[in-house]
């Protein structure tokens, strides 16, 4: 009889059900049974993520025109804090799709997870852009303008050029064509992709600002109006990459 240590690693390294665990669930010990459920468990799981995976997939490609059509996701991370910018991303992937197993919308996946991911896609994308819109610009066009025009900017700096633009609920004014997906993020795998970057990169942004600015507590909350934001804000007044245009920091700008 094996030991429970080397059922372990067996089941450790098996990826697919295998006729030996058959004989497992013979087995009367509650550890063996318990590694059993523990190893189902996993691999239910992991089915899972690749039925999403190919399901997102599946999705972008009813774009394609024919099997080398080359889609593009476009996905924006920022639109709704008091301060620091909105960032967009574009991104190509490739045809084999396989090593994104567990890719979803960013807001879904914890950050160490986005970082890994974030890494993969741009070492693995056929091609992918990054456009930062400072506050500044913000202010100046107000965000959906300043969003929309970003966007396109990281649209515009793929190359190859894609044949057609997938994006996160916004039309865009582009050269190639282009569809508006509404909960883009959570049914395309390129939108997806696009979100991770533009997620990570702005997070990125954000813990630099929080060095240059730390009485607001950037790192934290990134820029989003929560309780220990507002009473920064109160306290010291509005940092120069605050969003002059949005509540409450307009009022705190214009206070006589």
């Amino acid at each position: 009889m094996e030991t429970t240590a080397a059922i372990k690693e067996q089941l450790r390294q098996a990826t697919n059900y295998e006729p030996w665990m058959k004989e497992l669930k013979a087995d009367k010990r509650k550890s063996v049974q318990q590694l059993l459920a523990s190893w189902q468990k996993r691999f239910d799981k992991q089915q899972t993520l690749v039925r999403l995976l190919e399901d997102k997939r599946s999705f972008d490609d009813r774009f394609k025109i024919d099997s080398g059509s080359l889609v593009a996701g476009i996905d924006e991370a920022g639109r709704g804090p008091l301060a620091g910018p909105v960032v967009t991303a574009a991104v190509i992937l490739p045809q084999d799709c396989s090593a994104f197993i567990g890719l979803d919308d960013s807001k879904q996946i914890a950050k160490a997870k986005r970082n890994e991911l974030a890494e993969l896609i741009k070492a693995q994308a056929v091609s992918w852009s990054v456009h930062v819109q400072p506050a500044e610009a913000i202010d100046r066009l107000n965000i959906y303008q300043a969003t929309k025009q970003s966007m396109e900017a990281a649209a515009k700096a793929l190359d190859p050029v894609p044949d057609i633009v997938l994006v996160d609920a916004m039309k865009l004014e582009l050269s190639m064509a282009s569809e508006a997906i509404i909960k883009g993020d959570a049914q395309s795998l390129c939108i997806a992709a696009a979100s991770i970057l533009a997620k990570t990169q702005r997070d990125d942004l954000m813990e630099a600002y929080a060095a240059d600015y730390p009485a607001y507590g950037f790192s934290k909350h990134a820029g989003y109006s929560t309780k220990e934001h507002l009473t920064a804000l109160e306290n010291h007044g509005p940092c120069p990459i605050h969003r002059k245009t949005f509540e409450p920091v307009k009022s705190m700008v214009n206070r006589p």
